[in-house]
């Protein structure tokens, strides 16, 4: 899934989701004093202009040229509060302690030897700052039959929680249904999320 599948994907169509936030990213942020945000995979960008509305500082990443276009374009009201930024963040780790929140919605993180990619989004938290996690449960995965598709490739927020260690408070680790449609096509009916607290 590189560049250019992405890409590919969002040409397909005009808009592929649905323009609105992410029902566990406004649950479990609706709370939180706004500061600097990374949004891993933005896409077209409806989380990041969600942020940027309630005061948040959003560096917005996708791999896709063709998405952070398209969310540029739709963001013309937050201009300034949302720095969109072309990257890989599987091999290009963004910057150490330097967001007081990390959402990670839905995003295929594979899993490596030795977590690096993980790993660098976990100390891309600044200390205080919160990680929230979150991806279609295991079982709705499951029922995916796709050719080279194995969800237990890719993360769970149980994987990622016996690797935080002490530094660091599970506030939320569940598996509920969603609260959101799911993407056209699909038939994702619960989200597995992770929410935790770096400790300063």
């Amino acid at each position: 899934m590189n560049a250019q599948h992405w890409d590919e994907m969002y040409r397909s169509r005009d808009q592929v989701f649905s323009g609105e936030p992410g029902g566990v990213l406004v649950t479990e942020t609706s709370g939180l004093a706004p500061g600097q945000a990374l949004d891993v995979g933005c896409g077209e960008g409806a989380d990041a202009r969600w942020l940027a509305r309630r005061g948040w500082q959003v560096t917005a990443v996708d791999i896709s040229g063709v998405a952070l276009t398209r969310a540029a374009a739709a963001a013309t009201d937050v201009r300034g509060r949302v720095s969109w930024a072309r990257a890989d963040l599987l091999t290009t780790p963004p910057p150490a302690d330097a967001f007081d929140l990390v959402s990670v919605q839905y995003f295929p993180l594979k899993r490596q030897p030795g977590h690096a990619a993980l790993r660098g989004l976990l100390d891309a938290v600044a200390p205080g700052g919160t990680l929230l996690f979150a991806t279609h449960a295991l079982a709705d995965l499951a029922a995916r039959q796709e050719a080279g598709f194995d969800p237990a490739d890719y993360y769970q927020p149980d994987d990622i929680a016996r690797l935080l260690g002490p530094a660091w408070d599970i506030l939320v680790n569940e598996t509920r249904p969603r609260v959101s449609p799911a993407p056209v096509g699909t038939h994702h009916a619960h989200d597995s999320v992770l929410r935790a607290r770096r400790l300063p």
